[in-house]
């Protein structure tokens, strides 16, 4: 018996094999309309050290809640430039950095707004399948009534939102915390 892993069990780490051309840290190109946010942070495993093989997904609506998407119904404009999609790999220690503006309120399955956010997705070594979480903004009056905020205990709905970092305008910062004490809230999709 031989306990070798086949390519069938082996996940990666081949991220950069094909996906470079696919990595895109700026969502919103220059005069995209919309307050001009950086986020950065860690992608971290259980004892708080950097996954240097990570790959985050980024999925938002523009300033006005409208997804450059063909499937958004809405009726409301989407600026050239605003791609409302973004791919970054992780450095060597787990860091990685975009660019964007801060989305608008879309409708939730309820039909009522949601709170401005980020849907995002890990890829990584060791996973069969990627998480998926979300990035909201903090001070966001409609962060109360967000229907998905509300299904997360409310001693961990923090580990979704940004936090701002004193003294720099426009940049905040949020890290993914892959498992254990702190771990990121992660949604069934």
């Amino acid at each position: 018996m031989t306990l070798r892993a086949t390519t069938s069990q082996t996940v990666g780490p081949f991220f950069s094999i094909g996906l470079e051309r696919l990595t895109c840290a700026e969502l919103a190109g220059p005069g995209v309309a919309g307050e001009r946010v950086t986020i950065e942070g860690r992608v971290l495993d259980a004892d708080g050290v950097g996954i240097p093989d990570a790959v985050i997904e980024l999925w938002q609506a523009n300033s006005q809640g409208k997804y450059a998407h063909a499937e958004d119904p809405q009726d409301k404009p989407v600026e050239a430039g605003f791609q409302g999609f973004g791919r970054i790999p992780t450095d060597e220690d787990g860091k990685f950095r975009f660019t964007t503006i801060k989305p608008g309120a879309v409708p939730g399955p309820d039909g009522k707004l949601q709170a401005p956010h980020i849907a995002v997705s890990v890829f990584m070594r060791g996973l069969l399948r990627r998480v998926v979480t979300r990035i909201y903004f903090p001070d966001e009056p409609e962060n109360g009534d967000d229907f998905a905020l509300r299904l997360v205990d409310a001693g961990r709905g923090g580990t979704l939102i940004a936090r701002k970092v004193p003294g720099v305008d426009g940049l905040l910062k949020w890290d993914v915390i892959m498992q254990g004490p702190g771990e990121t809230v992660f949604f069934d999709c």
